[in-house]
């Protein structure tokens, strides 16, 4: 707590909580502290990332290698260490990140206690507290009022309400809202998880996992491996068992390890676990590059959502705006101005009314204590014009509710001539100078600032004309305001109203500043078919004439519409959004409405936001945006955060969500093919009751060369082209062939060769040497399929294929090497036993290819006579 604060506050009796209540309510847990975790827990991330069905699988097979000794073939489990790793190191980074976010909001507030204002933390303001709440402060904690002046909350953040709420004495107020004007004393009656907004929060946090295609797919084939596993697994280590001699030889001699290894050595062969290392590791890659781009991915699936979109819903402010307002100049109406009722002066003489005066009262109307955005826009530009603050007897603040502010000026008698001068047309002026310097008469004159409509329906007489002119300049993309005048002294200004005998006297034109880069923005979703609309609390006619500015919709014209004429059916509304390109007016329960609709078309939907009120919204989109900036509850359920909030990092977040699903579903034919033909040579090896062709390290030495680490690199190469839905089944076409192509030539293999060579596979070196020339088979058919995913081959894709091809036929000459991975060079007979292997095996993997595409049409026509659609 710190000391007295140096505030001139009103004087009030109540003398709040003394020290030892305050102390007494923290104890008994009473304060305003609340948990400020903005995303899934330190436990909840490990949890989902250790307890997986791939890490199971994985985990099961190293167990059982590990049991019999044979250390060097269970290197396959370390892949568990790395994708876990991986994805709770982003994890946990990001949420590291939000958290820091959420600290940048923390502030002090001033409350009454042993009769003294003092400032404390957020954190520390307990239960029954006398709170200050004033203007420009977001309530802390909710609250009933006590005493009030005039406090007014823009309680937007809460209910999407754009209005101004004027609260009385006894009133409730909800944490979350912010003080626009006025000042209030309040006594806390509810803290901490207990508030309103920590309540809303609560229910935003509700953790909703991404839904990833890439990863339905990768589980799709790991269930269906999980239940082939299982029955193959023991399969085959009841043939392993059968090759050498049963299983009171198998446990007499030992051999019964060797037959769990070669039976492992087929089941982690037709686990993709490559794969889903090299996803989560994309993933990961993306979401750091995009973390130096002020871009934060809290979860790594999303990256994934980002190359399916394409719907954006765009706030304007913020986005397509930076926020900002520039005041560009008032236009004084015609000559209705020259036939308001002039001043008299002390002479008996009269003042005309002039652009000046004017432009004098409009500074006034806007000076108040804490101006909104376009009135400290209008004074810095007329500030810039040499203007300074004139004499005001009274003053009406702008209110969202009532959309207009008033000032009651002095009537201003010359200053004896000095102060005025003749302008072009013989029109007398007045300077602002005269308007400092001289004292005020009796009575005054009420000048009004504030929303053309509202004000001109207050007003008697038909300006109509006005309406049209506020129109046009509307249309153009103008925030405009009206300025009006009364000769008559505002009576009233707790209940204020305007006079019907007011006149208007000019417009004022001010406009948001549209962002440099938002045109260019635009331009590039356009270009990659995402359909970006506008939705926006303002008039649409002003939305829509930014549209315009910006080409949201290139050449032709946006089309703008107010959301209060949106039906209220979803299948409805989804027709109806089909051809508005920009919506005004929108409330928060119609933003969810709108993720619903389109969701109903099929349609991935991005949604940009930061309020509390676009939570749910942001939620219910498969990829939410926050801005930096946005409320903590915004940022937690959303995917990505904008750091910086830049709209402009939008296309690099897009594109970059695209180049890893476009290479992700190149390469993940790659390991496809694995899992075919490990499986269809695990069923070969049951049903003939042969030894396994290979070893688990063998099988890890030709899948890190051949897949693994190109793999990898072919993912990292830049692709923006948009994901199609459909991952599994053109990863499925394109792996069968390559996959049923090397099983044959693998099983022809060790079916044939024993007999050629004379070798007997009971014998450890006769079976050693079919498994070495197995591996060089496999590794041969492993670089055609490479050869095969990477093409084009005229350029560094095909120097890849190359480079991987030599490094594994190096590895084979070095000892080390050649020993760990049991690596053995074929000399003499079984040389060209072996290289016309190899040209068998190069002779199948063509006619596979030829006959894909013929099967492919073949069985499509017979599923298509019987009724099934593919």
């Amino acid at each position: 707590m710190s000391a007295t604060a140096a505030v001139e506050m009103p004087e009030i009796s109540e003398t709040g909580l003394t020290v030892k209540e305050v102390s007494q309510r923290i104890e008994s847990g009473q304060s305003n502290a609340v948990k400020t975790s903005t995303s899934r827990s330190v436990k909840d991330i490990v949890r989902a990332n250790v307890f997986t069905l791939f890490n199971g699988i994985i985990f099961v097979a190293m167990v059982m290698v590990l049991v019999t000794g044979s250390w060097r073939d269970a290197v396959f489990g370390f892949v568990i260490i790395i994708n876990t790793g991986i994805g709770i190191f982003t994890e946990l980074k990001a949420k590291r990140t939000l958290d820091k976010l959420s600290i940048l909001v923390a502030s002090d507030f001033l409350v009454r206690r042993d009769g003294e204002d003092v400032e404390v933390p957020h954190n520390e303001i307990v239960l029954g507290d006398l709170l200050w709440i004033r203007s420009g402060e977001q309530v802390p904690a909710d609250g009933q009022i006590i005493q009030t002046w005039g406090l007014e909350l823009d309680e937007s953040m809460l209910t999407g309400e754009s209005r101004t709420v004027r609260h009385k004495v006894g009133e409730q107020v909800y944490s979350g809202a912010t003080a626009v004007s006025g000042m209030a004393l309040v006594k806390v009656n509810a803290v901490g998880s207990h508030s309103y907004a920590a309540t809303l929060t609560a229910q935003a946090k509700v953790y909703k996992k991404t839904v990833s295609d890439l990863n339905k797919g990768i589980n799709t084939i790991l269930k269906f491996m999980t239940f082939l596993v299982v029955p193959l697994c023991i399969l085959l280590i009841l043939s392993q068992i059968h090759t050498v001699g049963g299983w009171d030889a198998a446990l007499s001699t030992g051999e019964w390890r060797q037959a769990v290894v070669s039976a492992v050595a087929g089941v982690v062969g037709m686990i993709p676990e490559g794969l889903v290392l090299l996803t989560s590791l994309n993933f990961a890659v993306a979401a750091m590059r995009l973390a130096r781009h002020n871009t934060l991915v809290q979860e790594l699936e999303s990256v994934e959502t980002l190359a399916r979109v394409d719907a954006l819903n765009l706030d304007k402010t913020g986005t397509i705006t930076d926020g900002g307002i520039a005041f560009n100049q008032l236009i004084m109406l015609g000559s209705r101005w020259r036939e308001l009722p002039a001043q008299p002066t002390e002479g008996g003489s009269f003042e005309t009314l002039t652009e000046q005066a004017a432009t004098q009262a409009l500074y006034d109307c806007c000076n108040e204590e804490q101006p909104n955005g376009t009135g400290q826009a209008v004074l810095a530009g007329l500030k810039a014009q040499g203007y300074k603050p004139g004499q005001v007897e009274s003053r009406v603040p702008f209110s969202s509710a009532r959309k207009w502010s008033a000032v009651v000026k002095p009537i201003l008698p010359p200053a004896g001539g000095d102060s005025r001068s003749e302008s072009e047309g013989g029109r007398t002026e007045i300077t602002p100078s005269h308007f400092a310097m001289t004292a005020p008469a009796s009575g005054g004159e009420t000048w009004y600032m504030g929303a053309p409509e509202v004000i001109i329906s207050a007003l008697g007489g038909d300006y109509s004309d006005v309406l049209q002119q506020v129109n046009d300049y509307a249309n153009d993309g103008n925030r405009v305001l009206l300025v009006a005048r009364s000769t008559a002294s505002l009576a009233d200004t707790d209940n204020p109203q305007i006079d019907p005998q007011a006149k208007p006297v000019a417009l004022v034109l001010c406009s948001e500043k549209i962002r440099e880069d938002a045109e260019q923005t635009l331009a590039w979703f356009r270009e990659q078919g995402v359909r970006c609309r506008v939705i926006s609390g303002d008039n649409p006619v002003t939305v829509g004439a930014i549209a315009r500015k910006v080409r949201l919709t290139g050449e032709h014209e946006p089309r703008f519409m107010d959301a209060r004429e949106l039906p209220e059916d979803v299948n409805e509304l989804a027709r109806v959004l089909e051809n508005v390109d920009v919506l005004g007016r929108v409330l928060p329960n119609q933003k969810k409405a709108i993720v619903q609709a389109l969701h109903t078309q099929n349609h991935v939907v991005a949604m940009t936001g930061d309020g509390v009120n676009d939570a749910l919204a942001i939620k219910e989109a498969d990829l939410g945006i926050a801005m930096g900036n946005a409320a903590p509850a915004t940022k937690a359920v959303a995917q990505v955060v904008l750091v910086d909030s830049k709209f402009s990092h939008l296309p690099d977040v897009v594109a970059r969500g695209r180049q890893v699903m476009a290479n992700m579903e190149r390469v993940a034919s790659l390991f496809l093919v694995k899992t075919v033909y490990s499986a269809l040579i695990s069923l070969g090896v049951v049903l003939t009751q042969i030894p396994y062709p290979y070893l688990p390290r063998h099988i890890t030495y030709i899948g890190a060369l051949t897949i693994g680490m190109p793999a990898f690199i072919l993912a990292l190469a830049p692709n923006t082209r948009r994901y199609i839905p459909g991952f599994l089944k053109r990863v499925v076409t394109f792996a069968l062939p390559g996959g049923i192509a090397t099983a044959l030539s693998v099983l022809l293999t060790a079916w044939f060769l024993p007999g050629i060579m004379g070798w007997d596979v009971t014998k450890n070196v006769d079976l050693s040497a079919l498994r070495a020339t197995s591996a060089i088979i496999l590794f041969l058919m492993g670089v055609f399929v490479l050869a095969r995913v990477a093409q084009p081959l005229n350029s560094w894709r095909g120097i890849l294929v190359a480079a991987f091809a030599a490094a594994g036929v190096i590895g084979a000459f070095i000892p080390f090497v050649a020993n760990f991975f049991a690596l053995i060079l074929p000399t003499g007979t079984t040389l060209v036993a072996t290289l016309i292997a190899l040209g068998g095996s190069a002779l199948i993997f063509v006619i596979c290819l030829w006959l894909a595409p013929l099967v492919g049409k073949v069985s499509g026509k017979l599923l298509h006579q019987h009724g099934f659609n593919i």
